[in-house]
């Protein structure tokens, strides 16, 4: 039979691969009650501990009432509300930029620019580690599609070099989701400067962690509109809503409103996620302590990994990923944490390249002090038991 998938799905059994959902009975918070079962969590991306803030259950209720539940057409009909309107220019200001335009998902916000931008004339030159997301829009928009080695920017600039493209796009993710650092913007626009080239970062999950008001890596790296032409940012991470925005000039958000297919023909978000946004990007400017405590919590917990004699990678960020190598063994691992109550991911093949497989440990401005302590102590305690077993 053609499509008798039982084959392989058993070997993705096999080969510790295989993926299934676990269902959240509770909302996001460090202590989550997951299956049934009550766990302090390190896997989320709710970075600054927001997506249950009173003041955003609140936003979002008030619009509820005032619009209802489904905006009920694409933007482009009748479904751009007034909440989507002062949205996109909150986050055009917060981010520097002149212009901004909604999208319903980070990857539809990657899939629309990217295939919007270029097409068989142009060139596409991308980060080897960059998310799924943004490799899918490179392949899909029919450039000519090339991966440079991760932060490489030696290697970039020999692809560069050889390319008489039309167009070239330079996309990378602002910090990488797997790996928990990030690219070197200001090197990335000075040679994307010399070669004629634009750049496009995705910085969903630098949005509201980074920078002295929370506006993301181009903030902390001082990256304004003429160095960073495209600024992808995601809502359902550190800004803890919904959603995506794609922020620049205004000329190419007229661009994207007229040939990014993503967001001409999809129906809008509900406006009371716009509202809650509004709020969100309020609370990420004014309590900076939030950001504070984080980087607190990602000093502390890389000292007493690094105690432990853990394989950190280098992440000065909310992601901080421990490499395992094998896939059995971290699913193991992370199989032997929920048994003491801490739930962290194992990160495995296709995701991360073979032999890196990986607990994904991230933290969050809601954890405290005696939570990160805990997941520090089941970890010690781990690591003595396996070295027992040698």
């Amino acid at each position: 039979m053609p499509f008798d998938l039982s084959q392989d799905l058993a070997a993705r059994r096999e080969q510790n691969l295989y993926r299934s959902v676990r269902v959240a009975q509770s909302p996001q918070a460090p202590v989550m009650k997951i299956d049934g079962q009550e766990y302090l969590t390190f896997c989320s991306n709710d970075y600054l501990g927001l997506a249950q803030h009173p003041e955003l259950v609140n936003a979002f209720k008030q619009a509820s009432d005032e619009f209802g539940v489904g905006s009920g057409a694409a933007h482009l009909v009748n479904g751009h509300s007034y909440y989507h309107e002062k949205l996109e220019e909150a986050l055009a200001e917060f981010t520097g930029r002149e212009a901004a335009i909604l999208f319903s998902t980070g990857y539809m916000a990657n899939l629309g620019v990217v295939t919007a931008l270029l097409d068989k004339q142009d060139a596409v030159f991308e980060d080897k580690w960059n998310h799924a997301s943004l490799l899918d829009a490179g392949l899909l928009s029919g450039a000519r599609f090339q991966r440079y080695l991760h932060n490489d920017l030696s290697n970039l600039q020999t692809r560069l070099a050889r390319t008489e493209a039309r167009r070239k796009l330079i996309v990378t993710d602002g910090v990488f989701s797997m790996d928990g650092d990030w690219a070197d913007l200001n090197a990335l626009s000075t040679l994307a400067k010399q070669q004629d080239a634009w750049v496009m970062v995705d910085d969903a999950h630098g949005l509201g962690v980074l920078g002295e008001t929370g506006a993301g890596l181009c903030e902390a790296q001082n990256q304004s509109q003429d160095d960073v032409q495209v600024l992808m940012g995601t809502l359902g991470k550190g800004m803890g809503t919904a959603g995506a925005f794609v922020a620049g000039s205004k000329e190419l958000i007229e661009y994207l409103t007229n040939f990014a297919r993503p967001y001409i023909y999809t129906t809008a978000m509900p406006p009371a996620i716009a509202a809650a946004t509004l709020k969100s990007i309020e609370l990420v400017k004014n309590e900076p302590e939030r950001r504070v405590h984080l980087q607190m919590l990602i000093k502390q917990f890389r000292q007493g990994a690094k105690q432990l004699g853990l394989n950190l990678m280098t992440s000065h960020t909310a992601i901080q990923p421990v490499v395992i190598g094998d896939a059995q063994t971290a699913l193991q691992i992370s199989d032997a944490l929920r048994a003491k109550g801490i739930m962290v991911t194992a990160i495995r093949p296709p995701t991360v390249p073979q032999g890196t497989a990986r607990l994904r440990i991230t933290l969050s401005a809601a954890h405290s002090l005696e939570q990160l302590n805990q997941l520090l102590e089941a970890l010690a305690s781990l690591t003595k038991e396996m070295e027992s077993k040698k």
